[in-house]
């Protein structure tokens, strides 16, 4: 595992060490043939269920031997041993850093954080709090009567004191745990959309600038990067927007 995760928002790294790209394609062969298209615009990609279930650890493996740093987001949420097994399997392939669920609850985030301490290789754990893709109706659609900000708010405080590290959140609500929770925590928001762009399924979004100036740890990216015409131009352009706005925080 790479010990060079930042787990304070004010570390100093170049914003290639800060975007993570999110390989959301059915096939090893498309996300590899776009990682040869984004040479030195990012060391991190994402490795979700679509692309997992296809590959399984293989692609992990060849992105391992390319020298990338691994954001496997799995979103594990099942009853405490199981998840905590997960865990302990994902320590042993390595990867860097790893999602579950925060509405699992204090004995799975328990469990999981207890696994997690028993490897020096283990990942970062990050609950997942409130999906970008959620806004008030589909919340209250699953009995949620609160706001967005108000559950993650509550996952979070409750997931930190059971010993996840980080959380993944949309950049609406960075800011806020920043004020709640400090900057130790290490924060990573999807829900990216550089001006102009579609928004599609996402709900709470915003620029990569303002997620840097809230507080963001990393970004995560896709279809602005992936389903651009010139990948490479888009990672570019928004590398520069973190820049801008790292240089002004």
């Amino acid at each position: 595992m790479l010990s060079t995760i930042p787990l304070q928002r004010n570390v100093a790294v170049l914003p290639a060490e800060r975007l993570i790209v999110a390989l959301d394609f059915p096939d090893a062969g498309a996300a590899l043939a776009l990682v040869d298209q984004l040479e030195g615009a990012t060391r991190w990609f994402k490795i979700g269920l679509e692309l997992y279930i296809a590959t399984g650890n293989s692609l992990v493996v060849e992105l391992q031997r390319r020298g990338f740093s691994i954001f496997l987001d799995l979103k594990l949420h099942d009853i405490p041993n199981t998840v905590a097994g997960a865990v302990r399997s994902a320590a042993r392939l390595g990867v860097d850093m790893l999602t579950i669920h925060a509405a699992g609850g204090p004995a799975m985030l328990a469990a999981a954080a207890e696994a997690a301490s028993e490897s020096e290789t283990a990942p970062a754990l990050l609950g997942v709090t409130v999906l970008t893709s959620m806004d008030g109706a589909q919340m209250a659609a699953t009995g949620v009567t609160g706001s967005a900000t108000e559950q993650v708010e509550r996952l979070a405080t409750m997931a930190w004191g059971y010993g996840v590290q980080g959380f993944v959140c949309s950049p609406v609500e960075v800011a806020g745990l920043r004020s709640s929770l400090g900057s130790e925590p290490l924060l990573v928001i999807p829900g990216i959309r550089p001006e102009g762009a579609a928004i599609g399924d996402q709900r709470r979004v915003a620029t990569p600038g303002a997620a840097i100036a809230a507080g963001a740890s990393y970004l995560v990216v896709g279809r602005p990067i992936t389903r651009a015409k010139d990948p490479g131009a888009a990672a570019r352009a928004i590398l520069a927007e973190m820049q801008a706005a790292t240089a002004t925080t």
